[in-house]
């Protein structure tokens, strides 16, 4: 359904954004935030299932600032290269790359963030410094490290009880702090919406799904 389309930041950085139109007329619009693993298949597959929900869908290469295209698998040596790679990207780079995903995009109506992650740590932040109108985490990574601010519009956050990479106390602090939010923990682990890794689990996936649905029919369109 999308196809590979060139973006430039405002800083004048041209990047590889997959861009995924809706059937008919767009609800809204959403910028789909990648995992460590890049803008890979799943990603715009999960970019491609929200163009077919009604949505102008959008997934910015984020790791264009060192290499074209750049996307990796899953098994251990990948994860590790991944990370590096996530390393490399300053966030305020990534932020001007997802501003102009939503810049793109507006003409659709409300823009959303939905992110997984390390996407789902730009779309916590992005939800405060960006001019979107709502925002979806999927097991945002490191979420108890960035709880110097939250976010301005509504937002809805995922996570798997059985994550070793997020305590549940961070999850907890996040919800302390953040009451307006919508936090749902699944009996999962993590990456468990990535139906090409060990830990996907398909009924939480589902389930996530379906309120990531009727948040964005609420606050989105």
């Amino acid at each position: 359904m999308g196809a590979w389309d060139k973006l430039m930041a405002r800083d004048g950085h041209t990047f590889n954004a997959w861009l995924a139109p809706p059937p008919g007329q767009p609800r809204g619009a959403v910028v789909i935030l990648q995992e460590i693993f890049g803008a890979n298949a799943h990603i715009r597959a999960v970019t491609d299932q929200y163009a077919a929900a009604g949505f102008v869908a959008i997934a910015p290469a984020l790791y264009d600032r060192i290499g074209s295209r750049i996307e990796t698998g899953y098994a251990p040596a990948e994860r590790e290269r991944a990370r590096g790679y996530m390393l490399q990207v300053k966030r305020e780079d990534a932020l001007k790359d997802i501003a102009a995903c939503v810049n793109v995009v507006r003409h659709a109506g409300k823009v959303a963030l939905v992110g997984y992650c390390w996407g789902g740590t730009l779309a916590w932040v992005g939800a405060r410094t960006l001019p979107v109108h709502a925002a979806v985490g999927y097991y945002v990574s490191r979420i108890g490290e960035n709880l110097d601010g939250v976010p301005r519009c509504p937002m809805i956050l995922h996570f798997g009880e059985r994550d070793a990479m997020i305590p549940l106390a961070d999850v907890e602090r996040a919800r302390a702090l953040f009451p307006a939010g919508e936090f749902h923990v699944y009996p999962a682990g993590h990456g468990f919406n990535c139906d090409q890794r060990d830990s996907y689990d398909a009924a939480c996936a589902a389930l996530a799904w379906q309120r990531t649905q009727d948040f964005l029919a609420r606050h989105v369109g």
